[in-house]
């Protein structure tokens, strides 16, 4: 029964759509009437409101949107919605104070007199107002209520116009900061935790393992990544129009003509550019540099954004006044000098100890004040103009209200589609499809691009990627990640916008395009740019690393980036180094033995036998290298012919427990039916059949598991053991190797410390003597607490140690704690003295060799990536990889 109210609150929901009710009633609406029904119907006819729901009843719905609404607003891990109503005001600001009309003239002025010059300035202001605005349909009536006018006036294609307005205004779809981009990272982030459970489920049914390795979970997105993910497929087609307007241009001249700028190249033309051009281009940097260089999180650099729109909105209002950039110039200094201050200073109050830093501080309130003076006047500038502030105020309260009430109500109905077990119908259509992953990736992506004619990006992300993101997530056999397979849904949904006839972006045009331009017109435009938006679906689908390496990139090469031991970072780095130690392992070797013949005699012999079975071990990191890669190559080898037998028995054991959960529901119908009345004889002989032919057809799926299946598995995984293995060893191998190095470096760098304790121990005498016990014990305890921060004095501590025990009990023994005191002075002086040795003969060899290890037996074990290091792990994490034979 449960898919008949399936069905109803599907078909209440498209009904609902197409009429043209509210989209932001229509969700909760269809949720609550199909919820109503059933809860009527079972009511009316099994006497019970669950019974034609899954566990959790009809108020799972409910409480999932309660959840949902607490979540938007109170929980820090998706306080990334904030930054929704703030990049919405900075698009309307600009939009309303006219700097977006101002950067296309500007652009068309500029390119004009090329060829196609005048189609390019439109897509390049495109991609300009979607990475300050992010909505589709404000940037394609501002370009098609300012430019296809002058383009046609020039002598234009109509349809190529077109097509450029209507493909330039979806950018904003794609390209940082984008709403949509905002919400596929909120709803990403739990498909995320979703799949990483049913990732983990499947990999302990299938190997009776309860840990999966780290390397072998989902990777999640933020905001942060996403934007940084869009980036480059967002450049790559604004390079790809601008490739077809220029060879469109060269083949059919008359189609893009040149237009020839009627004004003088002088100082006005290049004042003008520059007021046009440098300030929208130096918001975009400070919203996305600050996101990208990791100063700022993505709801920070909205507000960067929403206050340079202001500043912006407060000069273009009030042109004709001498005063016009007062209040920018104010603001934009004050910043400056701020970040001059930051950058000589230290500025905690908490942690203020010189005079400088006072006055650097008292400078810097003063700096903000004035900042803060160049804000408030901008804005009461923008108040008082034209009521504008008020207007973009209330546009963007309508917007964020329609988003966030899309998004509680996108939550109940997909609460009432999971109580239907809506979404087990749907992971099992898509789990069932043959061809793995890539079958199911295709098919959902159909289905968005269709769905693209109806909806709003909004109700897709908040509807359809919640159901379907866990499911292709949790496949291993692509391991796509989060970011990824969002840029992937932005990129599919911006085309479906422009697809006739239900494109939004069309419709948008259309509006404000003059009647000398038919809507055919517009349908021919656009078949073009939707080949070249396909085009590079292909193109981000096949390359993922368009879309994961910037992500990976400035996170590895950031100050929390993790250090090398992170488990994660393992293999990818194991990778760099077995590079870089093929090619210079002679390097390595020649270094350990150069180190082998540099005299330490004066060091002591617990640090002689380490360093020296440190190097010994050292010479034999080939060997454990060459013991992975056979590994490797024995995995290499078997993976073609068991993978083919491996994906076929696991088809058929997915199957398998497919029927089992059948087979339990029936079990668990007849388990009732003992002390349930209104279970009949008949519901109860139905089970049992059900059984029965359950058990038959699992009998008959089993008999089609090959006979050789048990002991392939078992050879196989033999050799994911091995590999495993020999990694292990590796790593412990090494890191036995290097610590010795590394340990013996830090105590004899800095002996000056140890010397600088001489005259602190030998000052316990007079406390011993003069001082009651408790106070001389607290004494000596401090200084063994500062003697155990210095690398090598564990010695020194420990006869202070015994010094202090020797001060115990009722009868402290004075004599015997001075006894030991000397001789913590004594051993102090003799570690000094070797320490100091050693620092002038052994050290130089060590960071010799250390220079050399650092890159290959050391690398783990380093306090942080190199950069290069970074860039490699983060070329190396941006490749999928086919992780399905681990389950």
């Amino acid at each position: 029964m449960e898919v008949l109210f399936l069905i109803i609150l599907v078909g209440l929901m498209v009904g609902a759509l197409i009429s043209g009710f509210p989209v932001a009633f229509a969700l909760p609406g269809s949720a609550i009437i199909a919820i109503t029904l059933a809860g009527l119907c079972g009511w009316l006819f099994a006497g019970d409101s669950t019974f034609f729901f899954e566990e959790g009843g009809p108020v799972q719905w409910l409480t999932a949107g309660i959840t949902n609404f607490r979540s938007l607003y109170w929980e820090a891990e998706r306080d990334t919605l904030i930054a929704i109503p703030l990049f919405i005001f900075m698009g309307i600001m600009l939009q309303r104070s006219k700097i977006a009309e101002d950067l296309l003239v500007a652009m068309a002025q500029l390119f004009g007199p090329v060829r196609g010059g005048l189609g390019i300035s439109v897509v390049i202001v495109g991609a300009l107002l979607a990475a300050t605005t992010g909505i589709v349909g404000a940037t394609v009536v501002a370009m098609g209520m300012i430019s296809l006018p002058a383009m046609l006036r020039n002598g234009y294609d109509k349809s190529l116009a077109t097509g450029t307005i209507s493909a330039s205004g979806t950018l904003g779809q794609i390209i940082p900061p984008s709403i949509v981009l905002i919400i596929l990272a909120d709803q990403l982030s739990s498909a995320a935790d979703q799949a990483s459970t049913i990732r983990a489920t499947e990999y302990r049914e299938t190997t009776g393992q309860f840990s999966m390795p780290s390397e072998l979970d989902v990777v999640s997105a933020s905001a942060g990544d996403m934007f940084m993910g869009a980036i480059i497929p967002g450049l790559l087609l604004v390079g790809i129009y601008i490739l077809y307007i220029l060879i469109t241009a060269y083949l059919r001249p008359k189609a893009a003509p040149a237009v020839p700028y009627e004004g003088a190249y002088d100082r006005q033309f290049l004042f003008s550019m520059i007021k046009a051009l440098i300030p929208p281009l130096a918001l975009i940097v400070l919203v996305l540099g600050s996101i990208l260089a990791g100063v700022a999180t993505v709801n920070q650099a909205g507000a960067i954004g929403a206050i340079g729109a202001i500043l912006m909105g407060g000069y273009r209002l009030f042109e004709g006044n001498r005063r016009v950039f007062l209040p920018a110039a104010l603001a934009m200094g004050g910043v400056i000098a701020l970040g001059v201050l930051l950058s000589i200073w230290d500025l905690n109050v908490k942690n203020l100890t010189t005079g400088g830093e006072v006055f650097a501080l008292v400078a810097a309130i003063c700096l903000t004040l004035v900042v803060a003076v160049g804000v408030f006047w901008s804005t009461w500038r923008v108040y008082k103009t034209g009521n504008t502030l008020n207007e973009v105020m209330i546009e963007t309260i309508k917007t964020t209200s329609m988003v966030f009430i899309i998004l509680l109500g996108a939550a109940m109905l997909t609460a009432a589609f999971r109580a239907f077990g809506g979404e087990e119908l749907v992971r099992h259509a898509l789990t069932s499809l043959p061809g793995g992953f890539w079958t199911q990736f295709i098919v959902v992506m159909l289905v968005i691009f269709l769905l693209g004619f109806f909806l709003d990006f909004i109700e897709i992300a908040v509807v359809v990627v919640p159901l379907v993101a866990p499911i292709l997530l949790a496949a291993p056999d692509a391991n796509v990640t989060a970011v990824w397979l969002g840029v992937m849904i932005g990129l599919n949904m911006q085309t479906s916008f422009l697809t006739p006839p239900f494109g939004f972006a069309l419709f948008y045009l259309r509006g404000v395009a003059p009647k000398i331009v038919k809507t055919l017109d517009i349908y021919k435009g656009v078949v073009p740019f939707i080949g070249l938006q396909l085009l590079a679906l292909v193109i981000v689908g096949v390359f993922p690393p368009l879309v994961n390496y910037l992500p990976n990139r400035t996170f590895l090469t950031s100050e929390n980036a993790p250090p090398p031991l992170n488990p994660n970072l393992q293999q990818c780095l194991e990778e760099d180094v077995f590079t870089y130690y093929d090619a210079n392992g002679d390097r390595v070797i020649a270094a350990i033995d150069a180190m082998a013949k540099v005299d330490i005699s004066m060091v002591p012999e617990f640090y002689q036998g380490n360093l020296t079975r440190a190097l010994d071990q050292g010479r034999q990191t080939g060997d454990k290298i060459d013991v992975i890669m056979q590994a490797q190559q024995a995995i290499d080898e078997a993976s073609p012919d068991y993978s083919v037998l491996h994906g076929e028995v696991r088809a058929v054991e997915s199957h398998i427990r497919r029927l089992l959960v059948e087979k339990e529901e029936h079990e668990k119908l007849i388990d009732d039916a003992r002390f349930e009345d209104d279970i009949s004889e008949s519901d109860i002989d139905t089970a049992e059949q059900a059984i029965e032919h359950i058990d038959s057809e699992i009998a008959e799926l089993e008999q089609t598991i090959p006979d050789g299946w048990a002991e392939a598995n078992q050879r196989y995984q033999q050799l994911l053991r091995d590999h495993k293995m020999a990694r292990l060893q590796y790593q412990n191998h090494v890191d036995n190797v290097y610590r010795p190095i590394q340990e013996l470096m830090t105590v004899i760098s800095e002996p000056q410390n140890l010397a600088d304790m001489q005259s602190v121990v030998e000052g316990l005498e007079s406390v011993i003597l003069s001082d009651d016990a408790d106070t001389a014990m607290d004494r000596i305890r401090e200084v063994e607490d500062q003697l155990f921060e210095i690398p090598g004095a564990a010695d020194v501590a420990g006869l202070l140690s015994k010094a202090r025990r020797a001060l115990r009990g009722g009868d402290a023994d004075t004599v015997e704690a001075v006894l030991y005191k000397n001789r913590a002075v004594e051993q102090l002086l003799q570690d000094v003295r070797w320490m100091r040795a050693a620092n002038e003969q052994v050290l130089p060899a060590l960071e010799e060799l250390d220079r050399e290890l650092a890159k290959t037996i050391g690398a783990r074990l380093q306090p942080a990536l190199t950069r290069d290091q970074a860039l490699s792990i983060a070329a190396c994490k941006s490749v999928h990889r086919d992780v399905s034979l681990s389950f």
